[in-house]
């Protein structure tokens, strides 16, 4: 099950990427090159500061970033990536390849979950989550849950309608003897 801090995961991803990438643009004011993610990486002035994790991703997808093949990504390709991200989700390898480097933010419980349960919260099989159906996957986690206790409840107290068969009372009647119970019998 993923909880609902799950959902929360793509809405860090997105923020947590603009947030690199604006760090990397005020460093770098004649544009985010690869050559400039990887000198902010290494800079030791520079590199505890920067999100490792979102630099690493940014480093590693920078051709798919950069559309338009200049060398530079510019706020408009970031501002599209994450539009795309948001709107249609993440997919399974992008999910790995976060995680891998340690951008998702969450505990690696949580993260493990989402990406074992991915195609059961892929509810449309375009082979990409969203936060509404890592959302809607929590939901439905929750309310069979309930169910399978309220399930185990109702198993478990079979001693209200049948007796309780440890009790020695005359007096103790289940909900099913107590029709049959005959007004002599007190």
């Amino acid at each position: 099950m993923a909880n609902s801090s799950g959902s929360s995961l793509l809405a860090g991803i997105y923020s947590g990427l603009t947030n690199t990438y604006s760090y990397l643009a005020a460093q770098y004011p004649n544009g985010v090159t690869l050559e400039n993610i990887n000198a902010a990486r290494t800079d030791t002035k520079t590199a505890g500061l920067l999100n490792q994790s979102f630099a690493s991703y940014l480093q590693t997808n920078f051709s798919n970033i950069d559309k338009d093949g200049d060398g530079v990504i510019s706020s408009a390709e970031m501002t599209n990536l994450t539009n795309q991200m948001s709107s249609q989700g993440l997919t399974k390898a992008e999910l790995t390849q976060l995680y891998a480097s340690g951008a998702s933010g969450l505990s690696s419980s949580t993260m493990e979950n989402i990406l074992n349960h991915f195609d059961e919260m892929d509810t449309n099989h375009d082979g990409r989550i969203t936060s509404a159906e890592i959302s809607a996957y929590s939901v439905d986690c929750s309310k069979q849950k309930k169910e399978d206790e309220f399930r185990m409840q109702a198993a478990s107290n079979m001693s209200v309608f049948y007796g309780d068969e440890n009790s020695s009372s005359a007096d103790t009647y289940s909900l099913l003897s107590y029709k049959y119970k005959d007004s002599t019998d007190n």
